[in-house]
């Protein structure tokens, strides 16, 4: 039977990492307010207005870019928006997952309902259509500069006039296809509705929450790790007990949840006075890197309830806007590359502490004693590889120079690219965090430890996939499937039920679709 999908009103306010979870996941249908159409319509009137009192209006009576001047007469208006959306149709590569196809349609219908857009009301109708019948268009992720997403963006306008690829209940095929078995038409885009399908960030507003929330739930791994090899090898508590009353609020908050999880792990401290560095800052490491985090949160959630369009309706006037240049989030998500490399290199320097044994007595190589082997001296190397990886794509690229459009075209974020290098840097940490499991693991076992509570959770994943080392084996698939259970929903889920960070999980809506809907019922901690 087929499972009903809730609903989701939008009204042009700002959408949150829950109600964008469960519309990716196409769970939730979203319906648009009535007070938002209302501004719509009214919008769409003084459009309407203005292009009847002859004056000319951006993409709607005139060309676009470099065909700006060039004026279209009422008889060649269809032609040219139908064209104008199907001429943006040009991105390629791999396609957008189909959360954040969904989702991108979601903001654009929400950014209309703030009444500044001029678009018709027949337009929301038909982005609320697609999605009520999940005919989900197929956006390839290659084909915006980040000053408005008009070659992703482009691929859901083209689908909506009945062109280009679309997936129906799990098949890929061509749009018309697509309508055909839906029973759907396509929209008919009048003056100002071609443009405003094509000429807004949210495919990349929507990519970005998608990849934000994505971090946000590796970062809260790579913690847990970062506390068991903490155990391993033997870590003092007082740095995590200090800065709750020394630290920042997001260093302090870091502090308070190493300290109850590892309250129920008393391992034996290894050290006299001083921990090494990697060890001892734990706590400013991840406060820096969530502080980031949310602050990007915040803004990219912003952005789903701002109009980001040119032109606007402003004042009853339809006005020029440098709205489409998302460079606030841009420069936020290039923080969070930087914030990437910091947690990182903090991993990898515990992975290096791990295998190069002294602390607590370990073996170099986590070799125990008596045994023929190389043990995990080579898989350090891993670690550092993964690390030099994050690095490398931390630089920022917001600031580079680009001209297009003859020449006037002069500012660019790369929005999608910075988000694009950020999935990576994801991909990789998640395998870092494998690793720093895997090693803590070894510890234990050669020291007898016994941990509990998050720690042994931890400890249960690797040891489901990878046995006590004791002789020269392959790792990569123990590795890759290890890595694979650390960054599911249900075991981030587990780890948040059993030591949660509300303000912090809560808001990005961590972990699985189930306990992101069961936690719409309950009063969540403000930030």
């Amino acid at each position: 039977m087929e499972r009903q999908r809730a609903g989701i009103e939008l009204s042009g306010q700002p959408l949150g990492f829950s109600d964008l979870v469960r519309i990716g996941a196409g769970v939730a249908l979203p319906s648009a307010s009535e007070n938002g159409m209302a501004r719509v319509r009214l919008a769409r009137s003084i459009l309407e207005n203005t292009i009847q009192s002859g004056m000319p209006v951006y993409g709607s009576t005139t060309g676009v870019g470099a065909m700006k001047d060039v004026e279209w007469s009422p008889e060649d208006l269809d032609a040219f928006n139908l064209g104008l959306v199907r001429a943006h149709h040009f991105g390629t590569g791999a396609p957008f997952s189909m959360s954040v196809v969904r989702n991108a349609m979601a903001i654009r219908v929400n950014t209309a309902l703030t009444g500044q857009v001029g678009c018709s009301q027949e337009l929301i109708e038909a982005y609320l259509q697609l999605l009520g019948a999940d005919v989900i268009p197929v956006v390839r992720r290659t084909g915006s500069i980040g000053c408005a997403d008009i070659g992703l963006m482009g691929q859901i306008g083209a689908v909506l006039t009945g062109v280009g690829e679309a997936v129906y209940r799990g098949r890929r095929m061509q749009a018309g296809d697509a309508f055909d078995a839906a029973g759907i038409a396509p929209v008919r885009m009048l003056p100002r509705d071609s443009l405003a399908s094509l000429s807004v960030n949210a495919v990349s507003f929507a990519a970005a929450a998608e990849t934000t929330r994505n971090a946000a739930s590796s970062i809260r791994v790579l913690l847990a790790t970062g506390m068991m090899a903490a155990g391993a090898l033997g870590t003092s508590r007082d740095p995590w007990i200090s800065v709750r009353h020394v630290g920042t609020p997001r260093e302090a908050l870091i502090g308070a949840w190493l300290c109850n999880a590892s309250d129920e792990w008393p391992w034996p401290v290894a050290t006299h006075v001083q921990d090494p560095l990697s060890l001892r800052m734990i706590a400013q490491v991840f406060g820096a890197v969530i502080e980031n985090l949310l602050t990007a949160g915040h803004k990219i959630l912003a952005a789903t309830g701002r109009s980001d369009d040119n032109p606007v309706i402003v004042d009853g006037r339809v006005m020029t806007s440098g709205g489409s240049l998302p460079l606030d989030v841009t420069i936020l998500l290039e923080g969070a590359l930087i914030c990437m490399a910091h947690a990182a290199r903090n991993a990898f320097n515990r992975c290096v502490l791990l295998g190069n044994g002294q602390r607590r007595g370990l073996p170099v190589n986590l070799v125990p004693d008596g045994r023929i082997a190389t043990g995990f001296g080579p898989i350090i190397k891993l670690a550092g590889e993964i690390f030099s990886r994050v690095l490398s794509m931390s630089n920022p690229v917001s600031a580079q120079s680009l001209v297009v459009a003859a020449g006037m075209e002069d500012e660019a974020a790369f929005l999608p690219l910075v988000i694009e290098r950020f999935e990576r840097q994801m991909r990789a940490l998640k395998r870092l965090a494998a690793l720093e499991a895997l090693l803590s693991a070894q510890a234990m076992d050669i020291l007898g430890d016994k941990p509990e509570g998050v720690a042994r959770m931890l400890y249960d994943v690797v040891r489901k996939h990878a046995d006590f080392y004791v002789v020269d084996r392959p790792l990569s698939a123990e590795v890759e499937a290890i890595e694979e259970e650390l960054a599911s929903e249900a075991f981030v889920s587990e780890m948040i039920a059993h030591k949660p960070i509300l303000a912090y999980d809560d808001f990005f809506a961590l972990g699985s679709l189930e306990r992101v809907e069961e936690r719409l019922y309950h009063d969540t901690v403000a930030i």
